[in-house]
């Protein structure tokens, strides 16, 4: 079963992973990620974990799976 992702949920991971690279990644913006990824997965019924993994392999692997 493939994990759903939501737009909203994949932009949140791409402006995180943009502050991580540049080494300016704050507690606020990591805590907006989890707290989505985890509302994410509740509202979906999805595990919070594998969402979590399918978002970073999208946004930091996009080569990885076929983006």
């Amino acid at each position: 079963m493939a994990i759903e992702l939501s737009d909203e949920l994949i932009e949140l991971e791409r402006a995180a992973w943009a502050e991580q690279q540049e080494n300016r990644l704050t507690v606020e913006t990591a805590a907006r990620v989890q707290a989505a990824i985890t509302a994410h997965a509740e509202a979906t019924g999805q595990s919070r974990y594998e969402v979590e993994a399918a978002l970073k392999r999208l946004v930091r692997h996009p080569d990885e799976d076929g983006g």
